[in-house]
């Protein structure tokens, strides 16, 4: 009994032993290509959503807007917003080619002056549209843009989640690093709080409501970004989810940013 002991004993430490070896960064990379494995495959999907921008004194204002995505293989997703409502935005329109490697493309049409104006890459961190999401947010979030370090697990209102660091490879960018809590079963992210070039607490991001789609992905219905310098905070409430619409490289150019509807 003894010796079948000690062999499970032996047997147990291999096993468990390049676990014990991985580094935390390691890990962290795991955990986000993991998370990014899971995301894969969806190809495309139209989405509505409203926007409300809250001030400092609480009052509001609302945009509606309309998504599209692309999956593309190799590279990061494509993406459209077009705004509807109110009068003084609609029209306006948002391109996104995001990159595994070096800077996204991303290109804004103003009908008010007819024209398409290309967002800088020194200007990824300004605000889009007046929200508290900058662009560097709102582009898809690919595993090579960041570098990662997990912390701990912890527990995150019932949910068991790994808790990482991760710090942008871009070097225009408006965060030194973010701390994300992924819930370990689905892996949906539930909140990443953003810290600035000065390393200070800037900004926390929380999504909720979440929903399953095609029996494998998981979309926030509700994101919510708190700004804790401006005390300003900007809500996302998406819906109308419709995936595999038919869409291809011939809805994401820069003439599609003129002929949006």
């Amino acid at each position: 009994m003894k010796r079948l002991i000690y062999i499970l004993s032996i047997a147990m430490f291999f096993n468990a032993s390049p676990s014990a070896s991985e580094t935390p960064e390691e890990k962290g990379l795991a955990i986000a290509k993991e998370d990014d494995k899971r995301d894969n495959g969806f190809q495309n999907f139209t989405a509505n959503m409203v926007m409300v921008l809250k001030n400092r004194q609480g009052e509001e204002s609302s945009r509606h807007i309309r998504n599209k995505t692309l999956e593309v293989e190799g590279d990061g997703d494509k993406s459209l917003s077009i705004f509807d409502r109110p009068r003084d935005v609609k029209g306006t329109t948002l391109l996104n080619f995001t990159h595994k490697v070096g800077a996204d493309d991303q290109w804004l049409y103003l009908p008010a002056l007819k024209r398409v104006k290309r967002i800088s890459s020194a200007n990824k961190s300004g605000s889009f549209m007046g929200s508290e999401f900058a662009y560097e947010d709102v582009t898809s979030q690919e595993v090579e843009k960041y570098t990662y370090k997990w912390i701990r697990d912890e527990d995150r209102e019932g949910e068991k989640c790994f808790v990482f660091e991760r710090y942008p490879v871009y070097k225009n960018s408006g965060y030194t690093r973010q701390v994300v809590w992924l819930d370990q079963k689905d892996y949906k992210i539930l909140q990443i709080k953003f810290y600035d070039r000065k390393n200070a607490p800037l900004k926390t991001l929380t999504q909720s409501n979440f929903k399953q789609y095609l029996d494998k992905y998981w979309y926030p219905g509700t994101m919510h970004m708190e700004n804790h310098q401006t005390g300003k905070s900007t809500l996302l409430t998406w819906s109308d989810y419709k995936f595999r619409t038919g869409l291809s490289d011939k809805n994401f150019n820069k003439n599609s940013l003129k002929r949006a509807r």
